[in-house]
């Protein structure tokens, strides 16, 4: 079951979803629209290797904002923080933001119950797009989870984006075994 625009007032009132900064004016009929920080991110290898921890280069969008290029994984963060304590959030991309040839995700569209933190947006591009800060990037949708959970993100040991930032935050894979 998805929130509505009323359940997810309500969430946010009993502190079961939270959203910062929050502007009343961003809540759609059941959604949540959230912006492109300043922050982005892009690997500095050629070659990404999934069994090393890869380093990125952070930089800044300024006023006149920042053309994006086919053929680079770009890592872009919201604005806001959330936390979700009840229910899982997916962040979807604008249909506004989809016809500029932006995908703001390649696989990560669903969070986890107990999520606390600026989510990382996976950017592509298929043509050249300029892009700012502060511009509507995607929605928060909220679904229902139906039973207890009995460990939530933040409180999983091996939860491995868990230390808040406001910067887009590289892969983790590296942590995993295999």
């Amino acid at each position: 079951m998805i929130l509505s625009d009323s359940s997810i007032l309500h969430a946010i009132e009993k502190k079961d979803i939270v959203i910062e900064p929050y502007d009343r004016s961003c809540l759609g009929t059941n959604s949540y629209d959230v912006h492109l920080s300043k922050f982005l991110a892009c690997y500095v290898d050629d070659v990404i290797d999934a069994k090393r921890h890869n380093q990125v280069k952070h930089f800044e969008i300024d006023q006149t904002g920042i053309v994006l290029n086919p053929g680079k994984t770009y890592l872009g963060s919201t604005l806001e923080y959330t936390e979700t304590h009840q229910c899982v959030p997916f962040l979807e991309g604008k249909s506004s933001v989809g016809r500029l040839g932006i995908d703001i995700h390649a696989t990560a569209g669903k969070g986890d119950v107990g999520f606390c933190n600026h989510w990382t947006l996976e950017i592509s591009v298929s043509q050249s797009v300029r892009v700012y800060a502060g511009m509507p990037i995607g929605q928060l949708i909220y679904f229902m989870v139906e039973g207890d959970v009995e460990v939530d993100y933040s409180s999983k040991a091996s939860a491995k984006y868990n230390q808040r930032s406001p910067k887009p935050v590289e892969s983790m894979m590296w942590k995993n075994t295999f």
